[in-house]
C-alpha cells in the first residue's frame, strides 16, 4: 500500500498481515499439504506416547489391552485436532482481511477503531493474494481438520458401542 494515501498502521494492512504471517514458525506449516500433515503426525504420536503413559495408572485398562490402546490412539487426536482449529482460524481472518472492502484498523488502541476503504487497485491485488495464496491452505486444513475428525468421531462411536 502506498503510505502517503493510506492511513491504516503498517502491521494493520492486510498484505503485510499475511506476509507476517507466512513468516510465522508455526502458520507456514500449512503451506504444503505434505508438511502440514508430517508436523500433525508428529504431534500425534508424542500425545499418542503421552495418553498411554497416563492411562497405564488405570486399573480399569489394565485388564482391556485393546480398551488401553484405541483411547489412547482416539483421544490422542485432539492434540492435532485443535493445531488444525487454531490454523484455520489465523488463516481465516486473513482470507477474510484479504477479501473485504474495507479495512477495519486501531490507530493507537482498541477505543479508537477506524474503517477505510480499499481503491479498486488494493482490492484487486489483495483478492489475487486471497485466492492464490490463502484459498489453497485454507483447503489444506479442511480436508486434514476432516480427516481427524473423523477419527475421533469414529472412536467416540466404537467407545459407545462398547462391545469389546
Amino acid at each position: 500500500m502506498n503510505e502517503s494515501k493510506c492511513p491504516v498502521p503498517r502491521e494493520q494492512q492486510p498484505t503485510n498481515e499475511f506476509i507476517e504471517l507466512s513468516k510465522s514458525k508455526i502458520f507456514s506449516w500449512p503451506k504444503t499439504k505434505k508438511s502440514l500433515i508430517l508436523i500433525l503426525i508428529k504431534f500425534w504420536v508424542g500425545t499418542f506416547v503421552l495418553f498411554l503413559v497416563i492411562s497405564s495408572g488405570s486399573v480399569y485398562f489394565k485388564t482391556s489391552l485393546l480398551k488401553y490402546f484405541l483411547l489412547s490412539f482416539f483421544s490422542s487426536l485432539s492434540i492435532p485436532l485443535l493445531i488444525s482449529i487454531r490454523l484455520y482460524l489465523g488463516w481465516n481472518h486473513i482470507f477474510y482481511r484479504l477479501i473485504s472492502e474495507k479495512v477495519e484498523y486501531e490507530e493507537s488502541g482498541w477505543y479508537d477503531g477506524q474503517v477505510w476503504e480499499k481503491p479498486l487497485v488494493l482490492k484487486e491485488k489483495e483478492s489475487l493474494i486471497a485466492s492464490i495464496e490463502v484459498k489453497p491452505i485454507l483447503n489444506n486444513i479442511i480436508q486434514i481438520f476432516s480427516i481427524i475428525s473423523v477419527l475421533a468421531l469414529s472412536g467416540i462411536l466404537i467407545f459407545q458401542n462398547n462391545n469389546f
